[in-house]
């Protein structure tokens, strides 16, 4: 008895060509990059509202313990949401590159986060390096017309070079000031 299956449905697929194009710009330009922009708007209480570009917001709020109102996702949320979507978004374009049709594609994504600093609004005297995510762990459910041993190259490589992954990996210089 043969351990195959028999997959008559894969998931909706992306451009291959346009993929292909968009990576030849990459390696034609290795040091370009985009910019990405958001404007969010708090209603009050630790519930905002996000906009970014003409879609609905992305309402963002924190749990009944922390204060808020829990009508929404919390901030850390949502960044394990952004690495969801992230890895997603790569596997898929891996996937397509090595002709690897996709029928399945799950993320479960969980995140051990610090806030004894209660947002240094007298909490824990706490470094930047101690708050915030501290641990994360990823559990991906793939399956395609391709071994699990060539569908876990696809996931591992998509991590490797997922950009909101090495975001959270790498330090990033940011700034913060006030309007003008």
């Amino acid at each position: 008895m043969s351990d195959t299956k028999t997959v008559s449905t894969y998931l909706r697929p992306i451009d291959r060509t346009g993929l292909l194009g968009f990576a030849e710009k990459g390696r034609n330009n290795p040091d370009n990059f985009g910019t990405n922009k958001v404007h969010t708007v708090c209603e009050g209480q630790y519930r905002t509202l996000s906009y970014v570009g003409q879609h609905a917001p992305v309402v963002v709020d924190e749990p009944l313990h922390l204060f808020g109102q829990n009508t929404a996702p919390a901030p850390g949320e949502i960044v394990l949401s952004a690495l969801g979507g992230c890895l997603a978004v790569g596997i898929t374009a891996v996937a397509t590159y090595r002709e690897v049709k996709l029928s399945k594609l799950e993320l479960w994504l969980e995140g051990d986060i610090s806030n004894t600093a209660a947002w240094g609004a007298g909490g824990a005297d706490r470094k930047p390096e101690e708050m915030g995510f501290q641990r994360i762990r990823v559990k991906v459910a793939v399956e395609g017309d391709a071994s699990r041993e060539a569908l876990d190259a696809i996931v591992q490589h998509a991590n490797y070079f997922s950009p909101v992954a090495n975001t959270m990996r790498n330090p990033v210089p940011m700034t913060i000031s006030l309007a003008d």
